[in-house]
């Protein structure tokens, strides 16, 4: 099975946070979970990776090829949703759609709108008129559009109610099983337990374990990722 991501020694440097030699693999076709409490360095691993960021040092390859050397290439092949995201709120989808699809030479209208009725979006709406079930959706829709092979999703279920994100998570796992490989960040655990085919966990900048699952949960001793998480994160409290 081949890569679709590959991290060696990444480093960024801040002056009160620093993410030391983080390195995993993703493989292709799969669904990557990215956990780690709030301030472990998700997002900052994330936005290194895609160089929003200028990382300190490491090594990032997507597709076998390194970020540094074919950037525009790489990022027409993969899909990025923030959390919290808000697209202009007085423009209808449409409008931005229209702007979207300027900067990717792929992009497929056929798959656009296949898209948007399966996820039943209406273009003519506003982002302010959506849930945020329904901004993940329409994130996921300009992704798909522009033929992206990876999707990066920054806590996409946080926030949402247990009918929406359960929706969420069968959509990644059909896309999944139509060859889409999918890295998401999240603190929910129980979204993992459901369709996560490898963990990564990063506690303080550094990545604890990185395995398929079941052999993560071996390595951890057993028992729920909730329960994982909980004993990884345990700290003797002193007052």
């Amino acid at each position: 099975m081949s890569s679709v991501l590959e991290i060696t020694n990444l480093c960024k440097k801040y002056p009160s946070f620093e993410l030391k030699d983080v390195s995993f693999t993703m493989n292709e076709g799969s669904i990557m979970g990215f956990i780690g409490r709030n301030g472990a360095g998700k997002t900052t691993t994330i936005k290194s990776i895609l160089n929003f960021v200028h990382p300190s040092s490491g090594s990032i390859k997507f597709f076998g090829k390194e970020m540094s050397e074919n950037e525009d290439e790489i990022k027409q092949l993969t899909g990025y949703a923030p959390g919290g995201i808000n697209y202009y709120p007085m423009k209808t989808l449409k409008k931005i759609t229209k702007i979207t699809k300027s900067f990717y030479p792929e992009w497929n209208d056929e798959l656009y709108r296949k898209y948007m009725t399966a996820f039943k979006l209406d273009e003519n709406k506003k982002p302010k008129e959506l849930s945020e079930g329904m901004k993940v959706k329409y994130n996921l829709v300009l992704a798909l559009s522009h033929g992206a092979k990876l999707l990066i999703l920054d806590e996409p279920t946080s926030g949402l109610d247990p009918v929406s994100r359960d929706e969420l998570l069968t959509i990644f796992e059909k896309l999944r099983d139509k060859g889409t490989s999918i890295l998401f960040s999240t603190h929910i655990t129980s979204d993992l337990e459901k369709c996560a085919d490898s963990i990564t966990y990063i506690k303080q900048g550094q990545i604890v374990d990185s395995a398929e699952k079941e052999d993560f949960i071996r390595n951890q001793g057993g028992g729920t990722l909730e329960e994982i998480m909980v004993h990884l994160e345990k700290e003797e409290i002193n007052i």
